[in-house]
């Protein structure tokens, strides 16, 4: 299988490196990424093993900054968390089993100032607060891990001016048989699981996601595509460079940069378009439409998406 740089990494979210356990989405103000790109070694499909990735929230934070890379020969699609860990940094709480004292639930959050979710503690739960879908506010920051979300939620997609976003269900069950309530959606685990979010399912060749939210590859399940944080800003069109998945505009998926000639190849990824198998349409040179999935291996509905990029091997 091709290697490529796909999301949902660090958030989300996000959202991987290749096929990752999770997502990792960035904010406003991307973290500066360093390490080696991931290297294609076939035609068809992206590469399904690898790191979680680590997310990191789209609202304003508090001062600091998240160093982000790659471990070993382990490319990361969104932003991943390299920095040194300490005890002030070691959860409170276990977020898949609640084990917070009554009226309080356990939430992510960053305890260092930065832009990514890196630890969990326990925070007070409002037995009347916002159910799944309703509007929520935060306090302080989208990384705070204190909001108006009731139990088993918490707030997500927080807008940096309004400090409001919406209650997103967490994932139940356990890592390893991961499970999601509300329909439509589907797990996210990243950030070495101090997230794990249930996000809207989606289709890359329609965008179809909400509030303008980008359609990424879930790591953590390689049939879905989910709808995670547009941290692209100002950059993001085709050929343009990227360190993390949701560093390209709608449309686009960060890859490797050997998929095009009008991408740096010293940049870590490049913004290339999805395409669709039925109509191959590409802009870059020698590019063809190529299959996400292996020959036979598309889920239902996604059998004619695919990406443009340049035949390796």
């Amino acid at each position: 299988m091709k290697r490529v740089l796909t999301t949902l990494s660090a958030a989300l979210l996000v959202i991987a490196c290749e096929g990752s356990k999770g997502p990792e989405l960035t904010g406003d103000k991307p973290p500066e990424t360093s390490g080696d790109t991931s290297e294609s070694d076939s035609e068809t499909g992206p590469d399904t093993t690898g790191d979680p990735p680590v997310v990191t929230s789209a609202g304003p934070t508090t001062e600091g900054e998240t160093d982000t890379g790659t471990t070993g020969d382990t490319t990361c699609s969104f932003v991943c968390d390299t920095t040194d860990g300490n005890n002030e940094g070691d959860p409170q709480c276990d977020n898949w089993g609640q084990d917070c004292p009554d009226g309080q639930k356990c939430a992510a959050y960053a305890n260092d100032g930065g832009f990514s979710w890196n630890s969990t503690k326990c925070v007070p739960a409002d037995p009347a607060g916002g159910q799944v879908g309703d509007p929520c506010t935060v306090e302080g920051n989208g990384v705070s891990g204190i909001d108006s979300c009731a139990f088993g939620s918490m707030c997500w997609a927080v807008d940096p001016e309004s400090g409001q976003g919406v209650c997103v269900a967490l994932c139940t069950g356990s890592p390893e048989a991961a499970q999601c309530a509300p329909a439509g959606t589907t797990c996210v685990v990243a950030n070495e699981g101090v997230l794990n979010l249930c996000l809207p399912q989606c289709d890359p060749l329609l965008q179809n996601c909400d509030s303008g939210d980008l359609c990424l590859p879930n790591p953590l399940d390689a049939s879905a595509f989910v709808c995670i944080l547009d941290a692209s800003g100002e950059s993001g069109t085709a050929f343009d460079p990227c360190e993390y998945g949701n560093a390209c505009d709608a449309g686009l998926v960060c890859q490797d940069p050997l998929f095009a000639s009008e991408c740096d190849p010293a940049a870590k990824g490049c913004c290339l378009p999805y395409c669709d198998l039925s109509e191959p349409e590409c802009p870059g040179a020698n590019q063809d439409c190529l299959a996400w999935f292996d020959a036979g291996m598309a889920p239902p509905g996604y059998e004619n998406v695919g990406y443009c990029g340049i035949p390796q091997g």
